[in-house]
């Protein structure tokens, strides 16, 4: 390929590429737009890109809600879910990384079809489990139900990344003497850090956006910011700019950890990708 050929191609790929990535921005821009418009402005047609901007669209539902204890209950429930995710999914990725069985594939499979069950098929005998428990508009079920939920993507990423790990290093420790406790905290999680952490941003990222068992299993004291935005759904319509607004509210900090994480996230996602 000459050197024309290539930088043509480049310049090509280089323009794929931030189309697709407006594509992607588009909607967050148009929400954000729409949250500083009056609700006159948000339903106009042809929609307005030009206009004055103001924020009580945030004031109001500053106003009507209390969006701190929503904010709060959504950090709280992410990240215990995801302690609680990998306390369970180490162990796990452990065992089925340096002490497989012949049924190992099979297991890592079956828990990763369960990712394709519809939620609602589980709705009612979840609910009514809660509901006997004492466990309705609780923390505590929302932790449990996000902990499990995000489980089999946990375990086979960190099985994934554990995989990478030389066995001859473990082996050598074993004749040390060391014990399983001392393998994962002294050669495995040392040795799998970027997966480690990618595997937690990614939990409390699904844990962050997930609504359908927010919206269903809480009311006012643990609903989170995905039952917040939910709320603003009246039977009388919607409110385009006030609802832009809360969902900008919600979708706020997981994006700003986004951006600040997507170094490590990245480097967690491709890591052991040259082997």
């Amino acid at each position: 390929m000459s050197k024309l050929d290539f930088k043509n191609f480049f310049d090509l790929r280089v323009t794929i590429i931030w189309i697709i990535t407006l594509v992607y921005f588009f909607p967050i821009f148009w929400m954000f737009l729409t949250s500083i418009k009056t609700e006159m402005q948000s339903i106009s047609i042809p929609p307005l890109l030009f206009f004055e901007p103001t924020l009580e669209n945030f004031f109001i539902v500053q106003e009507r809600t209390n969006y701190l204890k929503y904010a709060f209950n959504s950090i709280v429930t992410s990240v215990c879910s995801t302690i609680l995710g990998l306390l369970i999914a180490i162990p796990a990725a452990y065992s089925f990384a340096f002490a497989p069985s012949k049924y190992t594939r099979d297991i890592l499979l079956w828990m990763l079809s369960t990712k394709m069950m519809p939620a609602v098929g589980v709705l009612m005998p979840i609910y009514l489990i809660t509901q006997k428990l004492g466990l309705l508009d609780t923390q505590l079920a929302l932790i449990i139900i996000f902990a499990m939920m995000n489980l089999p993507i946990m375990i086979w990423m960190l099985f994934s990344y554990f995989r990478e790990i030389p066995k001859e290093i473990l082996e050598a420790v074993r004749i040390d003497g060391a014990s399983t406790y001392q393998q994962i905290r002294n050669i495995v999680l040392p040795l799998s850090w970027g997966g480690l952490t990618s595997t937690a941003l990614l939990s409390i990222v699904l844990s962050w956006n997930e609504a359908f068992w927010s919206i269903n299993l809480t009311a006012d004291d643990a609903g989170t910011l995905t039952a917040l935005v939910a709320s603003f759904s009246k039977p009388e319509g919607l409110y385009w700019a006030k609802l832009s607004a809360v969902s900008v509210m919600s979708c706020g900090p997981i994006i700003v950890l986004g951006w600040f994480t997507q170094k490590q996230l990245v480097r967690g996602l491709t890591f052991g990708a040259v082997k």
